[in-house]
């Protein structure tokens, strides 16, 4: 079993609803949107175990808005875990999923710097480090119903742009997608066979330009401000 997610990146509007219910589930309880300790005070701090990047591609009229969510790859080859020095980082065999033990995790920083993706934080309260756990505690959560049993992401995302499963099962969702839609991992020269992928953003339409429109308009706003600058 490799349990991962596909996130489509032509579906993701960018609105960070699994950045809040993913803090919500793991840190928050019911102040997802905040910071996890003085969110008040003069020095607010906390850990999002997912962030929504923005990229604009293409230039104006082809232009269009990526927005990228990044978290933990549980990559199949993770260095976070081979540099651990306490054990404190380990790749369960049973599913693939990468964890910290915090118990053992002394806040060294190691694993921060071996990963490309910036996808683990040190909370500063707790002096351990953080990242996606993938809500292990409900996807084997027997007392769920079985259409509940996926992250806190998958279930929130208001675009479906987000899905769960196991991407050693060639029937699963996850797998068809990749197939489909030729899903890509992040970063692969790097060597870490990360187990997400994202599904490429399809091609879109041209954005109207007031000369498409409205014929004569574009040069109508010239001749107004023309006269405005001559004055």
């Amino acid at each position: 079993m490799r349990l991962g997610l596909v996130i489509d990146l032509d579906t993701c509007v960018g609105c960070h609803a699994c950045a809040v219910a993913c803090k919500q589930w793991n840190t928050s309880g019911t102040t997802g949107p905040l910071t996890d300790y003085r969110p008040y005070g003069e020095d607010p701090s906390g850990v999002w175990f997912n962030r929504i990047r923005h990229y604009e591609v293409g230039d104006y009229p082809n232009n269009k808005t990526i927005n990228f969510p990044m978290s933990c790859m549980h990559c199949e080859d993770a260095d976070c875990v081979t540099v651990c020095p306490t054990g404190a980082s380990y790749k369960r065999k049973e599913d693939g999923v990468v964890l910290v033990d915090q118990t053992k995790c002394m806040g060294c920083n190691y694993c921060s710097w071996a990963c490309p993706y910036g996808a683990r934080e040190l909370d500063r309260e707790s002096g351990t480090m953080k990242k996606c756990t993938l809500c292990i505690d409900r996807i084997y959560d027997e007392s769920l119903a079985e259409i509940d049993r996926q992250p806190a992401c998958v279930i929130t995302c208001p675009a479906h742009a987000r899905f769960f499963g196991d991407f050693d099962d060639p029937d699963s969702e996850v797998s068809r997608l990749v197939r489909e839609r030729d899903g890509r991992q992040l970063m692969p020269e790097v060597g870490y066979n990360p187990t997400n992928r994202y599904l490429p953003p399809r091609l879109s339409t041209p954005i109207p330009t007031d000369d498409v429109r409205r014929p004569g308009l574009a040069g109508k706003v010239k001749e107004w401000v023309n006269k405005a600058v001559a004055r």
